[in-house]
C-alpha cells in the first residue's frame, strides 16, 4: 500500500519527455480518444522546454515508477488582474489509482498557485467523467456550470483567420 510519503513529485525535466508522451497516449485511450493525439515527443520538447515553453508538467514517482503527471500552463483573470493556472490534464496509471496519486499532484499544483502568486487553479472535467467530478468535488472544487466553452479549430479557424487584413 502506498502512503502520500512514498509518493514524490517532480518537475519535468528533458529526459522525463519519453513518459510523458507515454502516459498521454495511455490517457488518450482511456478517453477513447486516441485519433485525437497527434503530438509527437519533439512536439512536447518544444513546448516544455522549447525557447518559449508554453506548458509545464510534473510528474508523480513511486520508487522508480512513473504513476502519473499533470500538464499545466499559465492564464490571466483580467477581472482579477492575476494570472492563474489551468491544468490541462491530470493522469494517474489505472494499477496506480486511489493510491492519494492523483490529490498529491493537485495538491503540489495548489501549492505552486499560490506560491507564484496566482489567484486560482482551474480545469476541465468531461462531464460524463463522473469518478473525476466526484473526486473534484470531494476536494472542494466547484463546477462553473454557468460557462460554455468555445472552441475554433480546423476549417472555421482558417476561414477566420483568413479574414485579417494585412
Amino acid at each position: 500500500m502506498t502512503h502520500g510519503t512514498d509518493i514524490q513529485i517532480v518537475e519535468a525535466r528533458p529526459e522525463h519527455i519519453s513518459i510523458i508522451h507515454a502516459m498521454i497516449d495511455d490517457l488518450a485511450m482511456h478517453l477513447q480518444l486516441g485519433h485525437e493525439r497527434v503530438a509527437t515527443e519533439q512536439d512536447l520538447h518544444n513546448a516544455l522546454f522549447g525557447p518559449q515553453p508554453q506548458a509545464e508538467v510534473i510528474l508523480a514517482y513511486v520508487g522508480e515508477a512513473a504513476t502519473g503527471f499533470a500538464l499545466f500552463y499559465n492564464n490571466y483573470s483580467t477581472f482579477r488582474g492575476r494570472c492563474g493556472l489551468h491544468l490541462e490534464d491530470l493522469y494517474v496509471r489505472p494499477r496506480w489509482r486511489a493510491h492519494g496519486i492523483g490529490k498529491r499532484l493537485l495538491s503540489y499544483l495548489a501549492w505552486l498557485t499560490l506560491q507564484r502568486g496566482c489567484s486560482r487553479l482551474e480545469w476541465w472535467v468531461l462531464g460524463e467523467d463522473e469518478k473525476a467530478i466526484a473526486f473534484y468535488e470531494a476536494l472542494g472544487a466547484t463546477a462553473k456550470e454557468e460557462w460554455q466553452i468555445f472552441r475554433l479549430r480546423g476549417e472555421p479557424l482558417q476561414s477566420l483567420a483568413d479574414k485579417i487584413q494585412h
